[in-house]
């Protein structure tokens, strides 16, 4: 059933998708042709995508802790890392696309809601190694494991932070000048969605961008996504199915894009 309804979703996305020629936002055609179509390889996509591969063969067990919604496929205890990989990290194409918005944006202060195993979180970091990367996870054994593969990459700019986010997020956020990118991806619930979304916000500039995964996960997610891009703050949004992406550009008519990726 929930695959069903996510092609039924992703049906009605394409159909209102806004084509090349139907983008009148000089900004938001910039972001769709050097991130969103944008086809290029970059440097360290081979050695994360190397690292996946060996992932998704891995039948080490780790314990697991979940605060958020749970998983579509099982919320067993324990895992294979395989079963994570494959059920639960962001797809190359999706993290790729990340990589390429923290170009675009040229993000200096890096935050991430939802370590996981690190594969998406080595792409935040290798598009700007001098950007710091707060990675918050609440599963321990999980945040371990983001370490070591993230050693095993040789990226050191990150800071993995475990605990539920409930308590690092406001206990981190006051140490910080500002977040230029933020990627929420560890609680698909209405609620949280919105609480983390307010706390950020006091930390977001002009040139910051907010990045939600999983918009059309569930009717909550689909709702947390309607009311962030009502949100005053937010002048530019982005539907990109499984992504949404929203600015926060002063001087600027507030528009809504559905866009295929």
């Amino acid at each position: 059933m929930f695959a069903l309804r996510q092609v039924f979703l992703y049906l009605q996305h394409s159909l209102k998708s806004t084509r090349l020629h139907g983008i009148h936002s000089p900004f938001v055609f910039s972001l769709h042709n050097q991130v969103i179509r944008h086809k290029g390889n970059f440097y360290s996509f081979s050695e994360i995508e190397d690292l996946r591969k060996q992932l998704k063969v891995c039948r080490d067990i780790i314990q697991v802790q979940d605060f958020g919604a749970g998983s579509r496929v099982t919320n067993k205890l324990t895992k294979t890392i395989r079963h994570i990989v494959l059920n639960a990290a962001t797809p190359p194409d999706l993290a790729q696309l990340l990589f390429r918005l923290v170009n675009f944006q040229n993000a200096a202060v890096i935050l991430e809601l939802g370590t996981s195993l690190g594969l998406t979180t080595a792409y935040l970091a290798s598009a700007n190694t001098k950007a710091t990367v707060y990675s918050l996870e609440g599963c321990p054994t999980t945040a371990q494991q983001a370490s070591e593969n993230l050693k095993n990459l040789k990226i050191n700019n990150v800071n993995v932070i475990t605990g539920n986010f409930e308590d690092t997020l406001p206990a981190l956020l006051p140490n910080l000048p500002c977040v230029d990118f933020v990627l929420f991806d560890g609680n698909h619930r209405l609620a949280p969605t919105l609480r983390y979304f307010d706390w950020c916000r006091a930390k977001a500039t002009e040139a910051s961008v907010f990045v939600f995964d999983d918009i059309n996960w569930s009717p909550e997610m689909q709702q947390a996504w309607r009311q962030i891009c009502a949100h005053p703050a937010v002048t530019i949004s982005v539907d990109l199915f499984h992504l949404g992406l929203v600015f926060f550009r002063k001087n600027q008519p507030k528009q809504h894009f559905n866009i295929r990726f």
